[in-house]
Parts: C-alpha cells; structure tokens; sequence
C-alpha cells in the first residue's frame, strides 16, 4: 500500500508540473480554468438564495470551457489529457482495490514480492531442461526419468488450457526439485503466477500465523495467495514436523486449489505408502485421483556431480603459471615452491 500511495504522490508531482508550465505557456488557460471555480461559486449562491437550480445551464457552461480548454492545449503542442491525472493502473487509478476486491495489478505486485521472499528466482536461474542430463540414469532409473521428464514438457505446454498435477517422489537427490524448477521457470516465462515453498517453510508460516490472532490479516492473505495462484509448488514434503494440523492444512490446501483448478506441484522422498501413512486416507486419495505420479530412482545427483568434480581436479595437469603464482619469499628473502 506505501508503493501506491507513492506511485500516486508521483502523478501528483508529475501534474503539478504540467499545470505550473502549461499556465506560464498559455495565459487564456488559466484564465479558463479560473472561470470555472467562479461559475461554480455562483451557481452554488443561486442555490443558496432560492433561485433554483441551474444544473441545466452550468453543464453546457463547463463542457464548452473543456472543449475550449482541449483546443487550447493542442494548438500549443501539448496532448489533450496533458493536465488530466495519470495512473500507473488505470483500472484502480493506483489504488490497488477495485470495490472490495484486490486489482490485478495488486495480485502481481503480491505475487512478485513473494516470488523474492521464496528465493524461486535462484532455482530458476539455475535450472533449465536444457541442463537436464540422462547420464545419471541407468535402466530402470533411466526409463523412469524419461517419464517425469516427458510429464513435465507436456505440464508445461498444455499449462493454461489443461488443467493438471504433478507428483515426483522418489530417492534423495534424484532430480525432483530440479524437474520443478525447470517447470517453474518455463511458467514464469508464459506470465503465470508461480508461488515456491519449501514444506517446513511453508508449514512453520502457516503455523506462526495461525496461531497469532495479531496476524489473522496477514495469515488471510497467505492462504488466498496459496489457494489462487497459477502454480504452487510445495517441495520436500515430509521433512516438516508433522501433525494434526499441517495434515488438515495441507488437504485444506490442496483442495482448495483443485476446487479453483489451480495446479500444484508436489516433490518428496515418501513412498506412496509412507506419505498415507504421515497424513491420511483423503489426501493420499486426493493424490491418487487428480496428480499425475511420476517416480525418480537412482544414486544422488549431487553427490555424483562432486565427485566428477574431485575427479576433474585430481587429473587436471597444473600449469607452468600455477607453479610461477605459488611461489613464495620466505623469511630469508629465498623463493620457495609449494
């Protein structure tokens, strides 16, 4: 609300330039704009002293004087609306409500300020499907991979005119939360609303904000956020402290969305059988009926990939410059190499 109350004290700078200079440039303006203030004086004392109305003659009066003053401002060179208020969105004239409802300019700008506190703009600069890489697979392992990866082109191309889930489980360190932010990114780019939590973040602000009765507004507002965006991805799940109430939240949640036919994303390393064991029969089959289950399987990624590394530098021949940049002058003023 301070941005637009800000963005609204600029127009009003902005306009109060274009005045003072259009009323230095063209005297007869001001001139016109000044009658204005002095008909509408003297209609207000013809009321006042019982004459009637003169709601009939002053319209015609003001709409000449605007028409006068439009013909004025364009043979000086300026636009018609130069001295009409300007507005960043002219839907809530830089309000953010419309009635009582957030304006769409106000959803994106929540969006965008959650899309910064959920650090989603790293995942995603840092993934992509053209860095996904089928060497990590082998057989089965790879059979499964090419399945979740196919799942996620067709997420994304049919995003916005289908409407569908996703569910990746699987092994530690299998490429899960990497396929979500590879969906992630390709959404972002189509202009959706993309929202990322982690499960134990995500729970734990719920948590806090629940049981706050100071933050019922704020606790709102997360939970119309949750329920409304385009994509909400929701990634290791199971590693938050579960209980009665992240189990009615999330099954809240997840319906909600379903209900709104919003799609989610779900990562996780539970089982199917583990994840209805944690949180119960209705969600495990909410899951079942409206996600489409893609299982990843094989050796953790990340520690492949730092292997390979460890691998690389051990054969990497060190360079005659290597040697020239580690030497040293000792205390007896010799050159050493280490």
């Amino acid at each position: 609300m301070l941005q637009y109350s800000q963005s609204r004290a600029r127009h009003r700078r902005i306009l109060e330039a274009h005045r003072r200079r259009v009323f230095a440039l063209i005297p007869a303006y001001r001139e016109l704009d000044e009658s204005v203030s002095s008909l509408a004086v003297n209609t207000l004392r013809e009321r006042l002293g019982g004459e009637g109305s003169s709601d009939s003659s002053l319209r015609p009066a003001l709409l000449k004087i605007a028409a006068r003053k439009r013909e004025l401002l364009r043979k000086n060179g300026f636009p018609e609306d130069y001295l009409e208020m300007q507005y960043d969105c002219p839907d809530c004239r830089d309000t953010g409500m419309i009635g009582s409802e957030k304006c769409h300019c106000f959803k994106k700008r929540e969006i965008e300020l959650l899309f910064d506190q959920s650090h989603l703009g790293v995942l995603v600069s840092e993934a992509g499907f053209d860095k996904l890489s089928e060497s990590y697979y082998q057989g089965e392992d790879l059979r499964r991979f090419r399945n979740a990866r196919d799942a996620s082109l067709r997420f994304v191309s049919e995003f916005g005119t289908e409407y569908g889930n996703l569910y990746f489980y699987g092994t530690v360190g299998t490429g899960k939360s990497f396929l979500s932010a590879c969906i992630a990114g390709e959404i972002i780019k189509k202009g959706f609303s993309v929202l990322y939590y982690s499960a134990s973040a995500l729970f734990e602000k719920m948590a806090s904000l629940s049981f706050d009765y100071r933050s019922r507004d704020k606790a709102l507002s997360l939970a119309e956020d949750l329920y409304t965006c385009d994509l909400l991805i929701i990634d290791d799940l199971g590693t938050e402290l579960t209980n009665q109430f992240v189990s009615a939240q999330l099954f809240t949640c997840l319906t909600e969305r379903h209900l709104n036919r919003k799609s989610t994303i779900i990562s996780t390393n539970l089982s199917l059988e583990e994840m209805q064991r944690r949180y119960s029969d209705r969600l495990f089959s909410r899951i079942a009926s409206s996600y489409t289950i893609c299982k990843l399987t094989g050796k953790d990624i990340r520690i492949l990939k730092r292997r390979n590394q460890a691998q690389h530098h051990r054969r990497e021949p060190l360079s005659e410059r290597h040697y020239q940049e580690s030497e040293e002058i000792t205390g007896n003023g010799i050159h050493e190499k280490t």
